[in-house]
């Protein structure tokens, strides 16, 4: 049995591909009853965001299991399987466990460090404990992601993460539309206190109001924006972000119109293409009488054409850009230091998983030498009654150390390759070999599956 990850997210789907995956909390009880069904499926967890569905599952066999999911998601999107594989990713045992750590603690995000998912994960393992779906396998991988995701958020600044991103962008913006003299090299740590905030008096257009968008407006805000104008192709959305932050909304429609009143436009949907083109960016200009254009461009993949560079008075700044300009920053800094927590936290789940695994075994094996040992030792104390109580504790001692000695290498040897390919088969052979009981004995079974709280 190993573990399994598949799904899609916003770097590998567009918006409208992961709206019609996005399974709702109502339907989830049946979505983990129908997968747990399904023939190589025994626990299941299904993780579904804006910008994510990602089903978590301990299965029997690889190929069946991914058959299993696969399938299941080609029916909630009503996709046939042929045409949605080419946005599915499939990340099996060191993967999936490597994966979901780095998800839960933001850095596979399209706002790095947010901390949301952490919340989204933790009511995923709810729902899937209240439905049944899962057990001792992904309760185990779910309580260690969700410690793991805490102390991410804890211990770094990894949170601040994707505000600076947005924060710097503003920033190289402003410099742009000549609103800051020069580049600001360090916004992260003691910024410099500009005469004026940075896009004082400035109109900004946002395209796309999810948690990115959001932000950039908020931020936007913050830094003197004076109106800001939200297109977005859900409407909900855009009319959500506009209470929050103030602003109007607009239709996608009106982006060329939108584009030629503007002096910034922060881009960041989901969009699987270009959003905005150089041809819809030069018929906005025609009305702008040469003011600077800025277009921040938060998303992956891009939503604004890289050829809008070659306009006259239009700027570009992309991911590309602004990893240039945080290169050696904190954030830099906290995102790796985030990336070796993971890659220690992967380790050593792994090694206690290994370690598991082979536990019945070797708890069932001493369970049965114990036994043997006991009944042999009763047997001999009828033969030998003229023994005082010293002499025969030595000879009990005696027993029972050969007997340890001669399980000692292969129960230690045993855990040792079970992290090797094919690791289970050495376990299996010791429970051939000793004739042992297939049931877990109770002192190895489930741990304590309480759900992890926020501390």
């Amino acid at each position: 049995m190993s573990l399994l990850v598949v799904g899609l997210n916003h770097r590998t789907a567009p918006t409208s591909l992961l709206e019609q995956a996005s399974v709702s909390p109502a339907d989830t009880p049946k979505v983990l009853h129908d997968l747990t069904a399904a023939a190589h499926v025994n626990e299941a967890v299904v993780l579904s965001t804006c910008n994510r569905t990602e089903f978590y599952a301990e299965v029997e066999t690889f190929h069946g299991g991914v058959a299993d999911i696969s399938d299941q998601l080609s029916r909630i999107c009503g996709i046939d399987l042929a045409d949605l594989a080419a946005h599915l990713y499939v990340h099996h045992d060191a993967r999936a466990v490597g994966h979901l750590f780095s998800v839960v603690c933001g850095l596979d995000s399209m706002l790095v460090g947010e901390s949301q998912i952490l919340g989204q994960v933790r009511g995923a393992y709810r729902a899937a404990q209240e439905a049944g779906g899962s057990g001792a396998a992904l309760s185990g991988l779910f309580q260690a992601a969700l410690r793991v995701g805490k102390r991410a958020h804890s211990e770094t600044s990894i949170d601040a993460a994707g505000a600076s991103i947005v924060a710097v962008g503003i920033q190289l913006a402003a410099v742009s539309l000549g609103v800051l003299a020069e580049t600001p090299v360090a916004p992260l740590t003691e910024p410099a206190q500009p005469a004026q905030p940075p896009l004082a008096g400035a109109r900004v257009l946002l395209i796309g109001a999810g948690a990115v968008g959001s932000l950039a407006a908020q931020t936007a805000r913050r830094a003197g924006a004076s109106d800001i104008v939200i297109a977005n192709r859900t409407a909900a959305r855009a009319d959500r972000v506009a209470q929050l932050h103030g602003g109007r909304v607009v239709s996608l429609s009106d982006l060329p119109h939108e584009i030629m009143l503007a002096d910034l436009v922060i881009s960041s949907t989901g969009a699987a293409g270009l959003v905005v083109d150089q041809e819809m960016t030069a018929a906005g200009l025609a009305g702008r009488g040469g003011r600077p254009l800025v277009f921040l461009d938060l998303a992956l993949p891009h939503d604004i054409d890289p050829g809008v560079r070659e306009l006259a008075g239009v700027s570009l700044i992309d991911i590309e850009t602004l990893r240039v300009a945080l290169d050696g920053a904190q954030v830099a800094h906290d995102v790796e230091a985030v990336r070796g927590l993971v890659a220690a936290e992967v380790a050593g789940f792994l090694d206690r998983r290994r370690a598991d695994r082979v536990a019945p075994t070797v708890v069932a094996l001493r369970a049965h030498a114990d036994s043997v040992v006991g009944a042999e030792l009763a047997r001999l104390r009828t033969r030998l009654p003229d023994l005082d109580s010293r002499e025969w504790e030595q000879v009990q001692g005696a027993v029972r150390r050969v007997v340890d000695k001669l399980l000692h290498a292969p129960t230690v040897r045993v855990q040792q390759l079970a992290g090797a390919p094919g690791g289970d088969s050495y376990a299996e052979a010791l429970r051939e070999l000793f004739d042992l009981p297939r049931e877990v004995p109770a002192v190895v079974s489930a741990p304590d599956l309480d759900l992890v709280e926020h501390s």
